[in-house]
């Protein structure tokens, strides 16, 4: 198979099928989030845009499924071009000192633990020419983000480790700033803010790829 293969975690929703979409044309999408329905309707529009995607309707922070994926991964392809971490838990805003405990547990284990395991997975698949992409959400030290905003700054810091030990070797890992995104969890964050003026996620998924695209070529095109 000489199509590049793109994993997206977090592609049910969101910035990630956003990503899903805007690829499907250039590479196999590999889509992984929790809601099969959601993966699905995500490939009917992958199909109907003239693309194929193997859906994979899996928690991230199962590391069984996740090592068995990537596996699978292996097998079939050998290597993939491309990995997109959409995946995020957004608990909802809350002063430090109530923070409920299954809503920490629940943003340390999605946000930073699953990514950092996913990081060792995924690394030998990527290569030395894979792509590996992050999404920026400063928020942390902002009063009532305490759980999102810790988790999230912490996912983003162990990207940028990663970014600077592969910087001469690869993979590419790349941290992007979305802008602000009509999404089901900045509406938790933010109830009542006019969604007219937030991106849509389609259309802010191909800003950022093709902001990358002049950054270097990093398989996207």
């Amino acid at each position: 198979m000489t199509q590049k293969i793109a994993l997206i975690t977090g592609a049910s929703r969101g910035l990630g099928a956003g990503l899903a979409e805007a690829l499907c044309q250039s590479h196999h999408i590999v889509a992984v989030a929790r809601t099969t329905g959601a993966l699905e309707e995500l490939d009917d529009r992958i199909q109907a845009a003239g693309g194929q995607a193997t859906l994979a309707p899996m928690d991230i922070t199962n590391p069984d499924a996740m090592a068995q994926l990537c596996r699978s991964i292996y097998d079939r392809w050998g290597t993939i071009d491309l990995w997109a971490h959409a995946a995020v838990h957004a608990p909802p805003l809350s002063p430090a000192q109530f923070i409920d405990a299954k809503d920490w547990d629940k943003s340390v284990n999605i946000n930073v633990t699953a990514t950092g395991r996913l990081i060792t997975y995924v690394a030998p698949l990527l290569g030395e020419d894979g792509t590996a992409l992050f999404f920026e959400d400063a928020r942390g030290g902002q009063k009532f983000f305490g759980a999102y905003g810790a988790t999230k700054s912490a996912q983003i810091d162990m990207a940028r480790s990663w970014a600077a030990e592969t910087a001469a070797t690869g993979p590419k890992v790349h941290i992007l700033q979305p802008k602000p995104l009509a999404t089901a969890n900045r509406a938790r964050f933010f109830p009542g803010e006019d969604r007219d003026a937030l991106a849509k996620p389609a259309e802010e998924a191909k800003r950022l790829l093709a902001e990358l695209g002049d950054q270097a070529d990093p398989g996207v095109a």
